[in-house]
C-alpha cells in the first residue's frame, strides 16, 4: 500500500493550527546543505531592498489604507497595506478566491475576513498550502478545493522578488507548485509585497536562488543538469528543526539554484521543467496582473503588465 503524502492528510481532518508559521514547506530553511556532485555548496544569501514603482492610484478604486498606530516594523507595515488595499481593490461578492501562502498573505487574509463579516461578502477560498488552509479556517472563511471549484476568479499570492516585467521568484515558504496552479487556474492573480521585493532584474535583490520542486529520488541528477545547462550552483534546501531537507506539502524536496547571470526567463522556466525528475519551478513569468507594493513611507505603489498595442 502506498503511503500517503504530508498534504494528503489536510482532507481527512481539520489539524490544529500551527501558531507562527509562515510558509508550506514541511519546515524550514537553513542548516547545512548537502553536497551535490557539480555544484559548490554554499549558504544561503539574504533578500534585502528594493525600489519603487509607478503611482499607486486607480480611478474607482481605494486608494488609501487606514495604519494602526502600532510597534510593527517597517517592513511588516509595508505588507500590511499592500495586503489592504490589494484585497479593498479586488475582491468582490460572490468570489472564488485562491489563497497564497507565506507572511504577507497573512495581512490580505484578516482584511478579507474583515470584509465578509461588515459587508456579508459570500466568498470560496481555495489555498495554497496548509498554512494557507489553516488561514482560512482561523479567519472562519468557507474553504474548498480545486474539486469543487476548478475556477478562480481571483489568486492573491506574495512574491520572493518581482523584476520590471513583472515576472516572478516565488518558493522561499517551499510551497511554489500549488500557488503556480492555483495561479494558472484564476481568471486574474494580484501579487502583494513590501518594498523589498521591488527589482529591475530577478537576482538583484533576492539572492537565495530559484527554488525547483524535485522528485526525491532525482535531486541529484536533476542538480547536475540544472548547473551544466544554465551554470551557477545548486543547493539542496535543508530543514532547520528536523534532520534532513526541506519536504513541501507534496511530499517533494526543493533545490535552490543560485544563477549567476540574467537569463531569458521564459526559455530557462521550460526547459528546467523538462529535466526529468522536475516537478515545477518558482519562476511565475508573464502570470501577474498586478503587483502591489507596500513603501516604507506608508504608500503603496502599484505596477501593471504593460500591454502591447
Amino acid at each position: 500500500m502506498q503511503r500517503p503524502g504530508p498534504f494528503s492528510t489536510l482532507y481527512g481532518r481539520v489539524l490544529a493550527p500551527l501558531p507562527g508559521r509562515a510558509g508550506g514547506a514541511a519546515s524550514g530553511r537553513g542548516g547545512n546543505s548537502w553536497g551535490v556532485p557539480g555544484s559548490h555548496v554554499q549558504p544561503p544569501g539574504c533578500a534585502q531592498s528594493g525600489t519603487g514603482g509607478s503611482a499607486g492610484r486607480t480611478n474607482g478604486e481605494a486608494n488609501s489604507v487606514f495604519r494602526d498606530p502600532s510597534t510593527m516594523s517597517k517592513t511588516e507595515e509595508a505588507k500590511k497595506l499592500a495586503g489592504h488595499l490589494a484585497v479593498q481593490n479586488h475582491v468582490r461578492n460572490n468570489q472564488v478566491l485562491g489563497i497564497g501562502s507565506g507572511s504577507t498573505i497573512v495581512h490580505a487574509v484578516q482584511k478579507i475576513a474583515e470584509r465578509v463579516k461588515e459587508e456579508n461578502l459570500r466568498l470560496v477560498c481555495v489555498p495554497t498550502s496548509f498554512q494557507a488552509r489553516q488561514l482560512i479556517l482561523q479567519h472562519g472563511l468557507t474553504l474548498s478545493d480545486l474539486d469543487q471549484h476548478p475556477e478562480i476568479d481571483l489568486a492573491i499570492d506574495g512574491a520572493d522578488e518581482v523584476d520590471a516585467d513583472l515576472n516572478l521568484i516565488k518558493g522561499g515558504g517551499g510551497c511554489l507548485t500549488q500557488e503556480k496552479i492555483v495561479a494558472g487556474y484564476a481568471s486574474s492573480f494580484i501579487v502583494i509585497a513590501d518594498f523589498r521585493k521591488d527589482s529591475e532584474n530577478l537576482g538583484d535583490h533576492w539572492h537565495k536562488g530559484i527554488p525547483i520542486e524535485v522528485i526525491p529520488m532525482a535531486y541529484v541528477p536533476v542538480s547536475r543538469a540544472v548547473t551544466q545547462k544554465f551554470g551557477g550552483m545548486v543547493d539542496l534546501r535543508m530543514a532547520v528543526s528536523k534532520a534532513g531537507p526541506v519536504v513541501t506539502d507534496n511530499g517533494n524536496f526543493i533545490l535552490d539554484w543560485k544563477f549567476d547571470r540574467v537569463h531569458k526567463w521564459s526559455e530557462v522556466n521550460t526547459a528546467i521543467k523538462m529535466i526529468p525528475g522536475v516537478v515545477d519551478t518558482g519562476l511565475f513569468i508573464n502570470m501577474a496582473e498586478r503587483v502591489y507594493f507596500g513603501m516604507q513611507d506608508g504608500s503603496v505603489n502599484i505596477r501593471e503588465k504593460k500591454r502591447f498595442c
